[in-house]
């Protein structure tokens, strides 16, 4: 019997924790964000700037065979997974889609098969539920991710110079808001994912190679194999270079065991190589702009050799530098909801007749 009743006492706790702890989201802003630019079905979904939940699907099985990423395949993979990543998003959230504020989603850019599945399905969402439609500029999440309020994030103060690192972009922004943002260097064809990607794909690691080729790179010498350092005028950035250069050298040997025996050397060489060229290139504006504050975003701002060279100039440049956790470096729907949140706070909402856009800029 006392069993039973103390039973019914938990219950009742539990019960009314959760009424409570509704009634307490219920007067924030309850975000759904959507994020389907690539090969990851992301969703998420925010109590103001604070993260509830952050659901991604990955993609990479599907693509390794081909060496990289298949836009058929990944809007297909989008179409099938979409609607059980949104579901465990608001399961893990312990909220129902009839509390939901509005819904965040990415516009672009990316690639478009992907960016229509994901923008459809939020459009059709929002329409049912009679709430606000927020696009958002993919690269302007990488960056504002840094507001996401978290024991481990510490905000940036504006204005900084934001950096964004990943498979299809790397970009220098002068960030005076958070949606008044400069573009004033990038790359004029590959990005530095790319080129790891690429270059990795020479060295017979499979796809995505930057995350192999940076554990492989610990144990290498990074000066025994010395590759051209790109140094063009201005502030932007040249990876084609160091992808062709290092491409050659392979072929060139004639030692059908060159690979396997150097394969530390060589990644450890060709890493070096790619993060000296953004380096420079941040340190030169930095300089140029009187800026002190360096926030860095994207997939590549999780390699360990950059975010230890990035320590290693900012003691010696008096900078303060600004990386985010690991779990919010790659495409994620966290990053596209407290977007969508500063735009929510500004009533800054989209329509439904607004499309998806592959090219969309800053």
């Amino acid at each position: 019997m006392i069993d039973k009743i103390l039973y019914l006492v938990l219950m009742l706790i539990v019960y009314f924790c959760n009424v409570i702890n509704n009634l307490k989201l219920s007067k924030k802003n309850i975000i759904l964000a959507i994020e389907s630019s690539c090969d990851d079905t992301a969703a998420a979904i925010l109590s103001g700037r604070k993260v509830l939940s952050n659901c991604i699907a990955n993609q990479n099985l599907i693509h390794r065979a081909y060496g990289g990423v298949v836009p058929e395949l990944a809007s297909r993979a989008h179409q099938s997974k979409i609607i059980p990543v949104v579901s465990q998003a608001l399961s893990k959230a312990n909220i129902d889609k009839k509390e939901l504020t509005a819904i965040a989603y990415t516009q672009g850019p990316g690639l478009l098969g992907s960016l229509l599945v994901g923008s459809t399905f939020a459009k059709s969402l929002a329409i049912a539920l009679n709430i606000p439609l927020i696009p958002i500029n993919h690269m302007n999440g990488h960056l504002l991710v840094h507001f996401i309020k978290d024991k481990k994030i510490n905000p940036p103060v504006f204005p900084f110079l934001g950096v964004t690192l990943s498979g299809g972009h790397t970009q220098l922004v002068l960030v005076k808001k958070h949606f008044e943002m400069e573009l004033i260097g990038s790359t004029i064809d590959d990005a530095i994912g790319e080129a790891f990607d690429k270059c990795g794909k020479k060295l017979g690691l499979s796809y995505p190679a930057g995350s192999q080729i940076d554990k492989l790179a610990k144990v290498g010498n990074s000066k025994r194999f010395p590759f051209p350092i790109s140094n063009l005028n201005g502030y932007n950035v040249s990876y084609s270079g160091i992808k062709t250069a290092f491409i050659n050298f392979i072929y060139k040997q004639k030692d059908p065991n060159f690979i396997s025996e150097n394969l530390n050397d060589l990644c450890a060489s060709l890493q070096y190589t790619l993060i000296q060229i953004i380096l420079n290139k941040i340190e030169k504006v930095a300089k140029d702009y009187r800026i002190d504050q360096i926030v860095i975003g994207g997939g590549v701002a999780a390699n360990s050799e950059i975010r230890n060279q990035l320590e290693v100039y900012a003691k010696s440049n008096g900078w303060k530098i600004f990386l985010p956790p690991l779990h919010y470096t790659t495409d994620n729907a966290a990053m596209i909801g407290i977007a969508g949140y500063y735009k929510l706070k500004q009533k800054n909402y989209g329509t439904v007749s607004e499309s998806a856009q592959a090219r969309l800029k800053l």
